[in-house]
């Protein structure tokens, strides 16, 4: 499915989400990936789906919110791998944007350093790079990036980007325990980020399962300790911790939505059971779709979590 949503996201308020690239197909195998371990491993960008292909099946999914008097802030390029491996991101762009919705882009930043990608990314409005680290070593053992990536080529692309982009940016920080959260790492992240000057920046702990069973969320002490370093050198800092709520939308087709959702936004147990009061369904509808092998239940820090399940 090549759209989901509308979803509740902690930073583009309600977005309808683009999937457009294959599951999953990226640059990176974040130990923390909410969609598992990367499958195919990817640097140089491809065509995965014409288009119009994807203008079609965005315009379905908005008309169809709209039908549902569901809002959408943002049409969102944030798919099950890294979206700038998509050749034809800047023309999707291009064309989605005759709808009159704000266009963004969630990317990992690791191909900033091609001129292609850069040349893609200027149609957005609104693009969100993920900084976990500037140092190659924690970079290597949080990110798990392709190993011909350059973490210096990106970070010093990322600020050449950043010269001529006219849209808004924004930065995203995953902090897993023991890894990328002691406090002189945290001060030379906000020191990078001091100088590429997003909007907003994001501090995100991993709250849905991730694709290593290991990874933990730091203590308290040590976010909050994360917030302040950052504050010292951004104006703009957030969390990304806390539960976006149960407000994903319906637009008539229980199934497909919950599949559509699930496959890039794992939905806890108790959104989907608001969700499906919404949609006068039952629980014996996600019975089904586990029975079916389509949909998979899991456990994370004492809640159900639902999860599309994927073919490999």
């Amino acid at each position: 499915m090549l759209t989901f949503g509308p979803v509740p996201s902690r930073r583009l308020g309600r977005s309808l989400g683009i999937n457009n690239i294959p599951p999953k197909i990226c640059t990176y195998s974040c130990v923390y990936c909410q969609l598992g371990k990367t499958f195919k491993m990817k640097i140089e960008p491809t065509e995965f789906y014409q288009p119009k292909e994807i203008l079609s099946e965005v315009q379905n999914k908005v008309e169809k919110a709209k039908k549902m008097q569901e809002s959408i802030d943002y049409l969102t390029f944030v798919p099950d791998g890294e979206p700038t491996l998509d050749i034809n991101l800047g023309q999707e762009i291009k064309l989605i944007k005759s709808l009159g919705i704000k266009i963004a882009v969630i990317t990992n930043s690791s191909l900033i350093d091609q001129k292609q990608v850069r040349e893609n990314l200027m149609e957005a409005d609104l693009i969100s790079f993920k900084i976990d680290s500037v140092e190659e070593k924690i970079w290597r053992k949080v990110d798990r990036p392709h190993k011909n990536l350059s973490l210096k080529n990106i970070l010093n692309s990322i600020l050449k980007f950043r010269e001529n982009f006219k849209g808004e940016i924004i930065t995203e920080t995953m902090l897993v325990k023991d890894i990328n959260d002691n406090s002189q790492h945290i001060k030379e992240v906000a020191k990078f980020l001091a100088k590429l000057k997003p909007s907003r920046s994001y501090l995100s702990l991993p709250i849905r399962p991730p694709a290593d069973s290991w990874v933990q969320s730091p203590s308290e002490e040590v976010v909050n300790q994360s917030y302040n370093l950052f504050k010292e050198k951004i104006n703009q800092v957030e969390f990304l911790i806390g539960y976006e709520g149960n407000a994903f939308a319906f637009t008539g087709e229980v199934e497909e939505d919950i599949l559509s959702i699930t496959s890039v936004h794992p939905m806890r147990e108790d959104a989907l059971k608001d969700f499906l009061g919404r949609a006068n369904s039952d629980w014996s509808t996600i019975l089904k779709l586990i029975n079916k092998g389509q949909l998979v239940e899991t456990d994370y820090k004492g809640n159900k979590f639902y999860i599309r399940k994927f073919k490999k």
